[in-house]
Formats: C-alpha cells, structure tokens, sequence
C-alpha cells in the first residue's frame, strides 16, 4: 500500500490563482465535532445507565472497566492499523494483541449483558452506547491523527 502523503498530491485538484480549495483528505470542523459529541453522548449515557442502573457495586465496575478497555483497544486498532498503511513499523505482536483487546472488549460486553439479570431493554441500550463509543472513538482518533498530518505541513 501507498503512503497516504503521496495520494494528496496526486488527487488534489487544480488552484486557480486567488482561490482557497480545501484539502478533500482533512477533516472537516463538522465531522470533528460530530465525532467529538458522539463519543460523549455514547460514554455518558453508558455511565449515566450504570450509575442509575439497579445492580451491584461490583457489576458497575465491570461494565466501566469493560468500556474503558474496549475504548482503549479500538485508538490501539486504528493507530496500528493507519501506521502499517502509511508504512510504518507495528510489530505483528502489537498489531495482533490490539486486535484481540478490541475483540474481547466486545465478546466480555456480550457475555455479561447475556447472563445479566435486567430487561432486554437495559441490555440494548448498553450494547448501543459501547458500539457508539467505539464507532465514535475510532473517528476522534483519525480525525486528530490526520488534523496533526495537516498541521505538520503547514510549518
């Protein structure tokens, strides 16, 4: 695969003289701020069901543990994966293990909310906060890594 600095160029369009076209490869404001707000509305409403949620200290502490883990592994998976693409080194250890973490962040989500003793519900409203806050933490990532990109080459 091509590194991603090499593709800018080559699609880039014509600048007429005078004219500002925007960079179709750098996150607009837009898409950083709904990604931003996904991501809080997604671990605040987990953590507002937990902290209103009739179970065990105990219980609470798994599902945040589970949250924080799994948001944690799903940056780990998007960093290994944009590096091997714009052909930096990740060790198939590191690139392996932060797939497994993502992966079992998910499957110890589903085992606890299948033998969970609460309406099905509750059980679908945690399950959609996680993918939210996952789906969101990947975009915040990539957002931030390719505004970082941008503001590189302006210096």
């Amino acid at each position: 695969m091509e590194p991603l600095q090499h593709k800018t160029e080559e699609f880039s369009p014509l600048i007429k003289q005078g004219e500002k076209v925007r960079n179709p490869f750098k996150p607009t404001g837009a898409f950083i701020g709904a990604s931003w707000f996904a991501l809080l509305t997604g671990i605040l409403a987990f953590i507002i069901g937990l902290w209103n949620a009739d179970m065990q200290l105990n219980e609470k502490g798994y599902y945040f543990t589970i949250l924080l883990f799994g948001l944690f592994a799903v940056i780990s998976v998007q960093k290994s994966v944009r590096d091997r693409a714009e052909g930096l080194t990740v060790s198939e250890l590191y690139y392996g293990l932060s797939w497994f973490a993502t992966i079992a962040a998910m499957v110890l989500l589903t085992i606890g909310l299948w033998n969970a003793d609460m309406l099905l519900s509750e059980k679908g409203f945690y399950a959609m906060a996680f993918c939210l806050s996952m789906f969101s933490a990947i975009a915040v990532q990539k957002n931030t890594r390719d505004a970082k990109m941008f503001d590189d080459k302006e210096m």
